[in-house]
């Protein structure tokens, strides 16, 4: 397997430093608001890339941390009245529903930020202690960018006097513009942790490389095998932790670092500051999650994303011809055959992720499918390979696993279907006691509400009519 790692700027075999673990970390959510097709397509990227470990034989352990405490969860508080508390369970408990909602499978840890507190304390004090971190007379401490011979060596960015860290109110405490915040001073009534070197918050940087040491490093050249999150992550948040391991002096940070590009809609990056952003739960009324899914997969992880309903169609279209052969095998039960369909998807999707070839063999494997069963219905062998292909690209792609029927039903309310199943029970209870006159006449009335029945040796199922 090769992965493109952003910071040698070329695809790297992959080699985890124990062969019997891999280790994943992906920077996750801040908790103040709904979450948006950006935050989708991250976890959807590496939710596929634990996926792919998976199944290439790996024992994947994934973290994504939640930042539940953040200057923007607290301004929302004040705002709104809030709890703190209040607050960031109502969107973790959100963000949580979008996700499972798109198939993205729970990470195996899932660290708030006011869970690890203490971890970050020993990290900070770590680098006060060896030189590499001050305090100022206001009660802040600051990572000392100078005292770092590599910091820049993971954006590949060059320093000058004029660098500021984003999201830092500048400080004249500060030894030079680039350093940042390890620790802020708080001073008034705001929400703050009593701390070894003041009243305070973290800094921003500071939970991922506390976290990552507390739940994921050993003893290895590296705290983890791979590190993740969005491109605008690489600097300055990955570049500060990436100093901040390093300078603690146990080892580097990631072996492997991997950034997802932007979403953007109508050309423009997606910013809640430029009035574009589109929420997930907003997407979800009118795409079920596994389209949504489907679509946003369907670009290479590191190209930026260009969100439309156009193509959004374009791609339903694509995945409900998988559907379709699925229909064409309701009721068989898969089995685990080894497939050359199977190697040659995980040999592609192990080039990097290569979405775009993976698609193309599962739109190859379902027409030639499709052609044998037209020539041949009842070929057991191509319908038993074909529900192991199935099976695995629901496995390793996360999509495809729906009842074939029910996928065609989404866009119908709850009221609705409640009624053509009522409807469709009805007519069952006409056609056992032989009385087709009714039968027929409720057919009629269920493919007057938009749906057509369809009936299979399984029983009858019906689906929206496109």
């Amino acid at each position: 397997m090769v992965i493109y790692d952003s910071v040698t700027k070329s695809k790297r075999t992959f080699e985890p430093q124990n062969p019997d673990r891999v280790t994943l970390y992906v920077c996750g959510p801040t908790v103040y608001d709904d979450a948006h097709l950006g935050h989708a397509k991250s976890a959807l990227v590496f939710d596929l890339l634990r996926r792919v470990l998976a199944a290439e034989g790996y024992n994947v352990t994934y973290a994504r941390n939640i930042t539940d405490i953040d200057d923007k969860i607290i301004k929302k508080a004040q705002e709104s009245g809030q709890a703190i508390g209040a607050i960031t369970d109502t969107y973790t408990d959100a963000y949580h529903r979008d996700m499972a909602a798109l198939g993205v499978e729970r990470p195996d840890l899932e660290p708030k930020a006011t869970e690890s507190l203490d971890a970050m304390y020993d990290l900070i004090g770590t680098l006060i202690s060896n030189g590499h971190a001050y305090r100022t007379s206001d009660g802040d401490v600051y990572f000392d960018t100078r005292s770092d011979r590599r910091y820049l060596s993971i954006s590949g960015r060059a320093q000058n006097e004029a660098d500021t860290q984003s999201r830092v109110e500048s400080s004249e405490a500060k030894k030079h513009p680039a350093d940042f915040a390890l620790w802020k001073a708080v001073h008034d009534n705001s929400v703050a942790f009593d701390s070894p070197f003041s009243r305070g918050r973290p800094g921003w940087h500071t939970e991922c490389s506390a976290m990552i040491e507390k739940h994921l490093a050993g003893d290895g050249a590296y705290a983890v095998d791979i590190h993740g999150g969005g491109a605008d992550l690489l600097f300055p948040h990955h570049e500060n932790e990436a100093a901040q391991t390093r300078c603690c002096g146990r080892h580097e940070l990631a072996k492997y670092w991997m950034h997802n590009g932007f979403v953007n809609i109508a050309g423009e990056k997606m910013s809640k500051s430029l009035g574009n952003s589109f929420f997930i739960k907003d997407a979800l009324k009118v795409y079920s999650g596994e389209v949504l899914r489907f679509y946003l997969l369907g670009t290479h992880y590191r190209a930026d994303f260009n969100f439309n309903e156009e193509d959004l169609l374009a791609s339903k279209r694509r995945l409900d011809r998988l559907y379709r052969l699925k229909k064409r095998l309701f009721g068989m039960q898969p089995t685990e055959l080894k497939t050359p369909f199977r190697e040659q998807l995980l040999a592609a999707l192990g080039d990097d992720l290569n979405v775009s070839e993976a698609l193309a063999l599962i739109d190859g494997m379902v027409a030639r499918a499709n052609e044998t069963l037209d020539a041949n219905p009842k070929d057991k062998v191509i319908k038993r390979e074909t529900l192991a292909n199935l099976a695995f690209i629901e496995r390793v792609m996360g999509f495809g696993g729906s009842n074939p029927f029910e996928y065609f039903q989404f866009g119908i309310d709850a009221a609705t279907k409640a009624k053509i199943d009522a409807l469709v029970e009805a007519r069952d209870t006409a056609k056992k006691a032989k009385d087709f006159a009714a039968a027929d006449a409720i057919r009629n009335e269920i493919t007057a509400l938009g749906v057509v029945l369809n009936d299979t040796p399984q029983g009858s199922f019906w689906e929206k009519v496109e």
